[in-house]
C-alpha cells in the first residue's frame, strides 16, 4: 500500500499540496466539514517540512534612571535658599504652603529682591517677615517689576522718601498688585477725579481695583438713598470706606442705623466714619446706653469720645437741662420731654 503524507500546509485554503504526481486533492469523504480559515488566526509560514516559528520581538530598552548624583546642585541650591530664609525668621514651609511657586524661585533670586527691597526701601528683617507673611508673592517676583512700583509711589503717588518703608510695610500687596499701568495708576487717577488729592495718606487704596471694589460700594450707597453726589461727597470725606465689606460692615450697620436707632440718611453723610466702628463693641452698647438714659447723642459724639468722656456727657445730659444749640451735645431731632 502507498503512504501518502498529508502537510499542514493542505489545510490553508489558497494552498494545495500533492504527495504524488496521481493525487491533486486528498480524497476527503463528501460529507467531511468545509475549513476555513478564523480571521484572526495566524499561521506560520511553511516553507519547508519543519515548521519555522519566528520569535517575538526583544522589548524595547528600558532607559537608565539618573543617577542622585544629578540633583545634587538643585538640592544644594533649596538648602541654601531655606538657610538663607531661616536666618532672617522666615519659616520656608509655612512661605511654601502659603505660595508653592517660591520654590521655584532660585535663592540668588530671593536674596536678589530682599536685598533691593532693603537697598531701595529701607525695609528691615521685620519688615521682610511681615512681607513674607502677608504677601509671599513679593519674594518670588522680579526686581525688573519691583523697581517701577518704588518709582510710581516715589514720583506720582507723593510718597516721600522717609515714608516709603511705612507704607510698603503697611500694604506690601502695592508690589505685586498687578503693575503700574495696569492697576496702580488708573487707580491713582480715579481717586484724583472724584477729589481724594493726598494719596499719599491712603496709598493702600492704590492695589484696589476700580471696577470691582470701587464702583460697587460707590453703587451701594446709592442704592440706599444716597445721591451720587452726596455718595462721593463720603468716599471723598472718608477713603477708608472703600475699604469695607458691603456684606459684613455696610449691610449690617447700616440696617441697625436705621431700624434700630431710627436715624436719617443725612448724619451719615456728616459722619461717615460711622462704619468704621464696631457693631457690636462700639455702636451697640453705646446706642443702648444713650436709649436707657433717654439721652440723644450725634453719631460722633456718641462714638468718636472715648469711654470715660461719653460716661461723663451722658451724666452731664441726664443732671442738667437742655444744651444751648452750640453745644456738641445739641442736635436737630433733641427732645426735652426724654429729660
Amino acid at each position: 500500500m502507498q503512504d501518502t503524507t498529508l502537510h499542514l500546509s493542505s489545510l490553508h485554503p489558497t494552498t494545495t499540496t500533492t504527495t504524488n504526481n496521481a493525487l491533486s486533492k486528498p480524497n476527503f469523504p463528501t460529507n467531511f466539514p468545509s475549513l476555513s480559515r478564523p480571521r484572526n488566526l495566524h499561521f506560520p509560514s511553511l516553507s519547508s517540512s519543519k515548521t519555522s516559528i519566528s520569535l517575538p520581538p526583544k522589548p524595547p530598552k528600558i532607559p537608565e534612571i539618573p543617577s542622585p548624583q544629578t540633583t545634587v546642585p538643585h538640592h544644594s541650591d533649596f538648602q541654601e535658599k531655606l538657610l538663607y530664609l531661616d536666618s532672617l525668621g522666615i519659616d520656608f514651609f509655612s512661605l511654601l504652603a502659603a505660595h508653592p511657586p517660591v520654590v521655584s524661585a532660585s535663592s540668588a533670586d530671593v536674596r536678589a529682591v530682599i536685598e533691593f527691597l532693603r537697598s531701595s526701601a529701607g525695609l528691615s528683617s521685620a519688615d521682610i517677615r511681615r512681607i513674607a507673611a502677608m504677601c509671599p508673592e513679593v519674594l518670588a517676583a522680579k526686581i525688573s517689576d519691583l523697581a517701577p512700583v518704588l518709582t510710581f509711589l516715589l514720583r506720582e503717588a507723593g510718597v516721600s522718601a522717609d515714608a516709603l518703608r511705612r507704607v510698603l510695610h503697611r500694604r506690601p500687596r502695592l508690589l505685586v498688585c498687578g503693575g503700574v499701568d495696569t492697576r496702580l495708576r488708573p487707580t491713582l487717577y480715579f481717586l484724583q477725579s472724584i477729589g481724594i488729592t493726598e494719596i499719599n495718606r491712603h496709598t493702600s487704596l492704590l492695589s484696589c481695583s476700580v471696577e470691582q471694589k470701587f464702583i460697587p460700594r460707590i453703587e451701594y450707597f446709592k442704592k440706599i438713598g444716597f445721591s451720587y453726589r452726596d455718595a462721593i461727597s463720603m468716599f471723598r470725606r472718608f477713603p477708608p470706606l472703600f475699604c469695607y465689606s458691603i456684606k459684613e460692615n455696610f449691610e449690617p450697620k447700616f440696617d441697625y442705623f436705621m431700624v434700630e436707632m431710627g436715624r436719617e440718611l443725612k448724619e451719615l453723610k456728616e459722619f461717615p466714619q460711622y462704619f468704621s466702628f464696631s457693631l457690636e463693641n462700639r455702636i451697640k452698647p453705646r446706642h443702648r446706653q444713650c436709649f436707657e438714659k433717654g439721652v440723644f447723642l450725634s453719631l460722633q459724639v456718641m462714638l468718636k469720645t472715648g469711654e470715660a468722656r461719653f460716661l461723663d456727657r451722658l451724666e452731664v445730659c441726664c443732671n442738667s437741662s437742655i444744651p444751648v444749640k452750640n453745644s456738641p451735645l445739641w442736635c436737630t431731632n433733641y427732645d426735652e420731654n426724654v429729660l
